[in-house]
C-alpha cells in the first residue's frame, strides 16, 4: 500500500473516526484504524464492536492494499504535522510498518494485518429518513446532559428517540433523556419517512459521537434504524451503534401537568447567581435552595463543612410564597440550554417536581426533581 494525501483530508477522515477506538482494549487490533487503499480514494474504519465509524478522503494511490496502524498515534502524528503539507503513506513490506513522511518529517508505526480487523455486519434498515443536521444538534443538546451514567440501569444510558404526537396534534421527531433526577425533552417536526420510528435507545457514547461527526455539517444527515442499530449518514462519513436493548421508562409520566406557580427569571443572572452560590455547596448534595416571594427570589446555601452563600435577585412571581431546594449542578445544565432571555420555571409545591420552559424554543422542556432543604 502507497499512497500520497492533503493532510487536511487525512486529518478529517481520521478525527471522524478515532474517537471511537477504546484506549485500553483488551483487543489489539481494536486499537487501531483501518486503512483500505483503492481506485483514488483511501477508506478509514475503526470500531469498538458496539459503534463502527468509517470515513473516506480523496487520495493518490501508487499501489492500492489495506492495513491497520494505531488510531490515536496516527491521528497524534498527522494533527502535529504542518497545514497545508502533503502526507505519504507507504507499507514497508519487510517489517510490516507504515511509513508516514511530510517534509522532512518521517514516523514509522507498528501495524497488525487487515484480515483480522472486525468490522460490525449490516442490518437492513427498516426506517430510513433525512433530518437537517441542525434539527439533530439541537435534539442532542437539548437533551444528553441528562443521560444518566448509573450503569446498573443501563435502559437510561442514552437518548430515547421517537415520532410522537405534539402539543398541536402534530407528528414530531423526539429525542428524551432521564436519569431519574432529571429529565430533558425536545421535538422537531417529523421528517418525511419517520413516522414508523415507535422508540429506540441511543447509547450515550453514540450520541456524542455523532455530536461531533455533524458538528460543521450544514446539509441533511440520513438516517436509518433497524432492529438493533441505528446509522447516521453525513458526506462521505458512517457512523453505526448498536441500539440498547431495553424498555425506556414512560416518561410522559413525569412532566407535570398541575403546575400552576410561575416564576419568570433573567436566565443569565439566574444562571450567575446559582454558580456563585453553589460555590460553597457541599459537593455530595450541590443542593441550593430558592426562597421565592412576590418580585424576588434568594438563593441560599448553608453547609456546616463549607460555609455560607447567599445571593438575591429579581423576579416574576405572584403566587403564594414557597421554598423549594434543587441540585445546583442540574440548574445550571438546564439554565445553559435556555436561550430566550427568561426561563420560566412552572411549580406546585417543594415536593414536587419542576417544569422548567424556555420562552424561545418551544419544542424543549425540562422536569427537576426537588431536593430536601
Amino acid at each position: 500500500m502507497k499512497l500520497t494525501i492533503e493532510r487536511s483530508d487525512l486529518l478529517n477522515a481520521l478525527s471522524h473516526v478515532q474517537n471511537v477506538v477504546e484506549r485500553r482494549n483488551t483487543i489489539p487490533i481494536l486499537s487501531n484504524v483501518l486503512m483500505e487503499a483503492k481506485g483514488s480514494e483511501v477508506t478509514f474504519v475503526a470500531t469498538d464492536l458496539d459503534i463502527e465509524a468509517v470515513d473516506s478522503a480523496d487520495a493518490t494511490i501508487a499501489t492500492e492494499g489495506a492495513i491497520t496502524a494505531p488510531a490515536g498515534t496516527l491521528f497524534d502524528v498527522v494533527r502535529k504535522l504542518p497545514s497545508g503539507s502533503d502526507v505519504e503513506l507507504e507499507l514497508n513490506p519487510e517489517n510490516r510498518r507504515l511509513s508516514i513522511r511530510s517534509g522532512r518529517s518521517q514516523f514509522a508505526l507498528p501495524t497488525l494485518p487487515s484480515t483480522d480487523f472486525q468490522t460490525m455486519t449490516g442490518d437492513d434498515s427498516a426506517i430510513q429518513f433525512d433530518v437537517a443536521a441542525a434539527d439533530l444538534r439541537r435534539l442532542i443538546d437539548k437533551t444528553r446532559f441528562a443521560i444518566s451514567t448509573e450503569e446498573t440501569r443501563y435502559y437510561l444510558n442514552g437518548v430515547y428517540l421517537h415520532v410522537g404526537d405534539g402539543d398541536g396534534g402534530q407528528k414530531v421527531l423526539r429525542a428524551v433523556a432521564t436519569d431519574g433526577h432529571r429529565l430533558a425533552l425536545a421535538d422537531t417536526e417529523a421528517p418525511s419517512g419517520s413516522d414508523g420510528l415507535e422508540g429506540v435507545i441511543v447509547p450515550r457514547k453514540a450520541i456524542g459521537e455523532v455530536r461531533r461527526l455533524i458538528d460543521q455539517v450544514d446539509g441533511d444527515v440520513s438516517i436509518g434504524v433497524s432492529e438493533t442499530k441505528i446509522v447516521f449518514r453525513a458526506g462521505r462519513a458512517v457512523l453505526t451503534s448498536k441500539l440498547i436493548d431495553g424498555s425506556f421508562p414512560d416518561y410522559a409520566r413525569v412532566i407535570p401537568k398541575g403546575n400552576e406557580k410561575r416564576l419568570i427569571i433573567d436566565n443569565k443572572s439566574f444562571e450567575a447567581a446559582v454558580d456563585r452560590v453553589s460555590t460553597v455547596s457541599a459537593e455530595r448534595s450541590r443542593s441550593v435552595k430558592l426562597s421565592i416571594s412576590e418580585g424576588r427570589v434568594i438563593l441560599a446555601v448553608n453547609s456546616a463543612e463549607t460555609g455560607h452563600g447567599h445571593e438575591e435577585i429579581e423576579c416574576d412571581y405572584g403566587d403564594d410564597e414557597m421554598e423549594i431546594g434543587f441540585n445546583a449542578k442540574y440548574l445550571l445544565d438546564v439554565t445553559a440550554q435556555i436561550e430566550a432571555e427568561d426561563a420560566e420555571f412552572m411549580l406546585n409545591d417543594p415536593a414536587s417536581p419542576a417544569l422548567i420552559l424556555d420562552p424561545g424554543d418551544a419544542g424543549a422542556r425540562y422536569v427537576l426533581m426537588p431536593l430536601r432543604v
